[in-house]
């Protein structure tokens, strides 16, 4: 192939590895902006969300589409599920406390990890895509699944902001991101609020699983990546922007897809590393981030 149809390669690999990191990183960022802790687990939370939709998938082997759909319901319910108990359980009983919750989470990551090694085995598990149809372009074909998972999450990522900006619901969340002690005093139920965000950064995260599992199979160590991913782009974008989080998703997912085709995927990471280490020495407070004061 000539650079034309290798740049095009490159770009819809970019737009797939954008698409799922936005919607990883911005569960982080949710949980970030609006709670001020950092949940060290996301990237198990990841995994987790992975393997339970491969578990429902063998459950209705008649279709992958079936199994499928099972899994995009099922496995946020059962992820949102295990971070509702973290959140009651671990995180309101150490007070939301920045570093405390931070050790905490490496505790509930670490387990997560072995129980889902005891009771799914150490082997990558396959899921079969819902549909093989393949997208045909003069230089090559194109699998229209990855396609679909772009738009999946860009449907995702709007819902997301028009509950943020345009509901109750998310203006009350702006409110307690913005001043707890002022939310409380509104008789804003500041508990509740926070156990509905970090359930949704476990669901939002859980969906991308989901959505990516077809393309790379579920694996008990596969959480890793998505974390160090979701910091690098939390980091870059700001933390707690939400916006600056999809932006720097986007960035970092194309300059990737992009670096991958023409060079190698591990030059591709050192380059999202050495990108962190510079907006740390120019803005620490990343992108669209505050500065603190």
């Amino acid at each position: 192939m000539s650079f034309f149809p290798h740049l095009l390669l490159a770009v819809l690999e970019g737009a797939v590895a954008a698409a799922t990191l936005a919607l990883t990183a911005l569960g982080l960022s949710l949980v970030f902006g609006v709670m001020r802790v950092v949940n060290v687990a996301h990237g198990e939370f990841y995994m987790l969300g992975a393997m339970v939709a491969w578990w429902l998938s063998q459950l209705v082997p008649a279709h992958p589409l079936l199994g499928f759909l099972l899994a995009l319901i099922g496995a946020p319910l059962a992820v949102g599920a295990v971070a509702f108990a973290t959140e009651r359980l671990v995180l309101r009983r150490i007070g939301y406390d920045p570093e405390a919750t931070i050790v905490a989470t490496i505790g509930l990551m670490f387990l997560i990890q072995q129980l889902a090694l005891s009771v799914f085995g150490a082997d990558a598990k396959p899921v079969n895509a819902p549909f093989t149809y393949r997208i045909v372009f003069p230089w090559f074909g194109y699998s229209g699944y990855k396609l679909f998972v772009v738009a999946a999450s860009a449907v995702l990522l709007l819902c997301v902001w028009w509950v943020m900006s345009r509901t109750r619901f998310g203006l009350i969340m702006r409110v307690t991101q913005f001043d707890r002690e002022t939310a409380t005093a509104f008789g804003i139920p500041v508990g509740r609020v926070y156990s509905a965000v970090f359930v949704a950064g476990a669901a939002i995260v859980a969906i991308a699983a989901v959505l990516l599992v077809p393309i790379q199979q579920a694996h008990y160590l596969m959480g890793l990546d998505p974390l160090l991913m979701s910091f690098i782009v939390v980091i870059i974008g700001g933390l707690g922007s939400l916006k600056g989080s999809v932006i720097a998703a986007l960035a970092i997912g194309l300059l990737g897809g992009i670096v991958s085709v023409f060079f190698s995927p591990t030059f591709a990471a050192i380059i999202a590393t050495l990108l962190v280490a510079f907006i740390l020495v120019i803005r620490p407070q990343g992108f669209f981030g505050a500065p603190a004061r």
